[in-house]
């Protein structure tokens, strides 16, 4: 049972939230790990440890599996694996957290670009035997295509190597190389044994030659910042309000919540992609008159001028709007099993709107081993990382994905089933693309 006093609860809504995710190869000991954290960080209630105590028992454990308080799926309990993004929410005296426990095999891949995709931190687990394999590397690229601003290295099964500092150094000299190489701004390694709780919750007693933080100490102490209030003020329409009833003839509200920024009455916006401007004439958050609104509050903004706008356009503050176009040149994940070709007619979706394209260009592919490019490759198959030029119906205002991690990202999607394709970041990436000769039109899809 939890032992936060409901002093410190009360105190909780003053801290800090850290979203974290957990990333790793198959065994490598992802879900223990989580769950010893849990456990050990006495976020565990009783009738949670009992039913994994059950469990464990049944399947002839003398100790609790604290990976089935993550892996939740049939499947994943019968296999031995994470297949889902398993999220758990707990909470310290220090800080509360948000946890993403993602797949490590790589048909899930994709899940763990969903549960990085909003992450502050990710913790990357390496099995201390086996060292960074191309898994290892994908995560990091990954972590780094994403713009975790921090990562963990979290060296497991130290227990099983003898706790010999040699092989930890040389793990986490190799792991620090490659994604520094990527452009990830901060990496801490830390030994652990998860199974045994060394350096997850408590310091291990049997590595004296490591001095730094626990995996938790860590996770409560690392600089984080979500204050994007100062950002580029964008707002996605999500509904249009109008009650049309005797008590309000005339009123046509613009719903939606606030990607970023801020948002006053009596600021001048324009609406994107038309360019139409008008002023705020008022907000209204929760049923109440505002003079102001930020990110990510949920609010309806009424303008002065009645002009017309629908879901998908895109308020934002008119000395800051950002330019439009229907060329889109970024970095994707390919996450479906079907190949993403030169040619392809797909949709993308950005924000709150989704309009027709076409794959016009896919200047190279990342090669993980080295992190060179691989030129006009022609297509992605399921868990590429790649350069597209995506050419679309109808203009789109993107963010670059480094200065706004909401505006600046889209999905493509297989218009004829709706499987996602594709997560795109637009904008640069951390490798530098090739550069190539723009493609023919497709017949019926010439934008």
């Amino acid at each position: 049972m939890s032992t936060t006093t409901a002093e410190e609860l009360a105190g909780l809504s003053a801290t800090t939230l850290l979203r974290f995710a957990t990333a790793g190869s198959v065994d490598d000991g992802k879900s223990t790990l989580v769950g010893r954290l849990l456990h050990d960080s006495k976020s565990v209630l009783a009738d949670q440890l009992e039913a994994v105590e059950h469990a464990s028992r049944s399947r002839g454990a003398a100790e609790p599996d604290l990976a089935l308080l993550t892996d939740g799926l049939r499947a994943e309990r019968e296999q031995g694996i994470t297949i889902d993004v398993a999220y758990r929410y707990f909470a310290t005296p220090r800080r509360r957290f948000i946890l993403a426990d993602t797949p490590g095999h790589v048909q899930y891949t994709r899940n763990m670009v969903t549960g990085a995709s909003t992450a502050d931190l990710a913790v990357v687990l390496v099995d201390a035997r086996n060292g960074v394999i191309e898994q290892t590397r994908r995560h990091a690229a990954v972590a780094a295509l994403l713009r975790v601003p921090h990562v963990v290295l979290a060296v497991n099964k130290m227990d099983l190597v003898g706790y010999e500092e040699t092989v930890f150094a040389t793990i986490a000299e190799e792991f620090t190389a490659y994604a520094s190489d990527l452009g990830v701004p901060e990496i801490t390694a830390i030994p652990i044994s998860a199974l045994a709780g060394d350096n997850v919750v408590e310091p291990s007693a049997n590595m004296d030659w490591y001095g730094g933080p626990t995996v938790l100490e860590h996770l409560e102490t690392v600089p984080v910042s979500h204050d994007l209030t100062s950002c580029h003020a964008r707002l996605p329409v999500q509904y249009v309000i109008r009650p049309q009833t005797a008590e309000h003839p005339d009123f046509r509200g613009y719903a939606g919540q606030i990607a970023a920024g801020t948002f006053r009455v009596g600021e001048s916006v324009t609406v994107l992609p038309s360019g139409r401007t008008s002023k705020i004439a008022g907000i209204d958050l929760l049923g109440k008159a505002v003079d102001v609104a930020w990110t990510p509050q949920s609010v309806t903004l009424l303008l002065e001028d009645d002009i017309d706008i629908s879901r998908g356009d895109l308020l934002v503050p008119s000395h800051d709007a950002p330019a439009t176009s229907q060329d889109v040149e970024a970095t994707v994940c390919h996450v479906a099993d079907t190949p993403l070709a030169v040619g392809q007619r797909v949709l993308l979706k950005h924000t709150t709107r989704t309009v027709k394209a076409i794959v016009k260009e896919i200047p190279s592919r990342l090669t993980l081993d080295d992190l060179s490019q691989h030129p006009e490759p022609g297509q992605l198959v399921a868990n590429d990382i790649g350069r597209v030029k995506v050419r679309t119906a109808e203009p789109l205002a993107l963010d670059n994905y480094a200065d706004s991690r909401r505006t600046g990202s889209f999905l493509l999607i297989d218009p004829s089933d709706g499987t996602t394709l594709a997560a795109g970041m637009a904008g640069e990436s951390f490798a530098q693309t090739a550069q190539a000769e723009p493609a023919t039109d497709d017949e019926g899809w010439d934008f």
